[in-house]
């Protein structure tokens, strides 16, 4: 299914006193990655929001592997695993710059309603832009 890749320096604030990022600040890298990854489609999230459709996270694992330290420069390839119903799901791979594998994870989200506030099928405009 589609990829996409961002690239992130790590700043101070998100490490810890020995300079490694904390483990709570992956959750944020994967979500950037998912940002970019609908805008790469021409999907906004704020519109889709505004048009009544939020994206809550209902699962989230991350497998840690190695540690990236301030400054690092890591990369986040996130990559959606089957097309969306519902939900939709994505698998994340983060890697340093040297290419080694610093962390895995996957999420899955549920299209909802804002009015509602029930599951709903995702938008046409992203079903579209999903199989284009």
């Amino acid at each position: 299914m589609k990829i996409d890749e961002i690239q992130i320096r790590v700043r101070y604030g998100e490490t810890d006193q020995m300079g490694v990022v904390y483990h709570g600040n992956y959750p944020l890298y994967l979500e950037m990655g998912r940002i970019e990854w609908l805008r790469k489609l021409g999907i906004s999230y704020k519109k889709m929001e505004d048009n009544g459709v939020m994206l809550p996270v209902i699962s989230l694992s991350l497998n840690y592997k190695k540690s990236a330290g301030y400054d690092d420069v890591i990369n986040v390839k996130t990559q959606l695993k089957k097309r969306p119903s519902a939900k939709i799901e994505f698998d994340y791979e983060i890697t340093n710059e040297k290419g080694e594998v610093l962390t895995t994870a996957n999420t899955v989200l549920v299209f909802v309603d804002m009015k509602t506030n029930k599951p709903t099928r995702p938008p046409q405009y992203i079903l579209d832009a999903i199989d284009s």
